[in-house]
């Protein structure tokens, strides 16, 4: 019985790391959008009308570009959504952007400390688990007086 509970919870542990290991890509990557939006913020912050950028358009592809207008900068809204603001209200919207990401971050941090204290109890019990069936090998082997009848 306590070798299935030990390959039971030898699967729990896996499973957990493995759903870990997908919250830290997650947050790597709320991470790096977070980046971006620096970027984006520093960009409509130091641009100004006029000034010449390049502009991605796929497959590592970049073309020169004026900025005709700093007070047009269209903003991702998320679920498909964009919309234009004007220079100060473009920075206003990426910094509430910014601020959703932080709390999405903080939540999924959340939920890994869960995991790896979850972790951690199911590694005591097997060790537990381990220590009783080695226990109950070494009565076996023994014998004592009582086994001798």
């Amino acid at each position: 019985m306590s070798q299935q509970q030990l390959q039971q919870l030898s699967q729990e542990l896996q499973e957990i790391q493995e759903e870990i290991e997908a919250l830290e890509a997650n947050v790597e990557s709320l991470q790096q959008e977070k980046i971006e939006v620096d970027e984006a913020i520093e960009a409509l912050e130091t641009l100004e009308t006029g000034s010449t950028v390049q502009v991605p358009i796929g497959g590592g592809a970049y073309l020169r570009a004026t900025i005709e207008d700093i007070d047009e900068a269209i903003v991702d809204l998320g679920a498909d959504y964009a919309a234009e603001f004007e220079e100060d209200d473009a920075v206003d919207a990426l910094e509430n952007k910014k601020e959703h990401l932080d709390d999405r971050i903080d939540e999924v941090n959340e939920e890994i400390a869960e995991l790896e204290s979850e972790s951690e109890k199911l590694e005591q019990q097997a060790q537990q688990l381990q220590q009783q069936a080695m226990q109950q090998q070494m009565q076996g082997m023994g014998g004592g007086p009582e086994g001798d009848e």
